[in-house]
């Protein structure tokens, strides 16, 4: 395990990442936080647990939309395989004809 610092809207947040994740968490943090700051300079009023809020369920919502873009592309690729797999019978079976 290895310690790193990362910096969320100003604030030091120290976290254990095994050796590998290290420089993906770093780029999580920095997304996270480049979002958490695009929503405090479009929210200046509101109270930073408001902004951390609304700035982590759209965060939350780009998740599921790709989980879904995901799961889309695996039906579809099923759908094809299966079109593709009758074909290779049919024509098999015109060749063994």
């Amino acid at each position: 395990m290895k310690s790193i610092k990362v910096s969320i809207l100003g604030k030091q947040y120290p976290l254990k990442v095994e050796d590998h994740e290290e420089e993906n968490m770093i780029s999580i943090c920095k997304y996270v936080d480049e979002r958490f700051q695009t929503y405090r300079q479009q929210l200046v009023n509101q109270p930073e647990s408001t902004v951390m809020v609304l700035a982590a369920l759209s965060i939350a919502e780009e998740l599921f939309e790709a989980r879904q873009d995901t799961s889309d592309l695996i039906k579809n690729e099923e759908v094809m395989m299966k079109k593709v797999n009758n074909s290779l019978s049919k024509l098999l079976e015109g060749i063994r004809s």
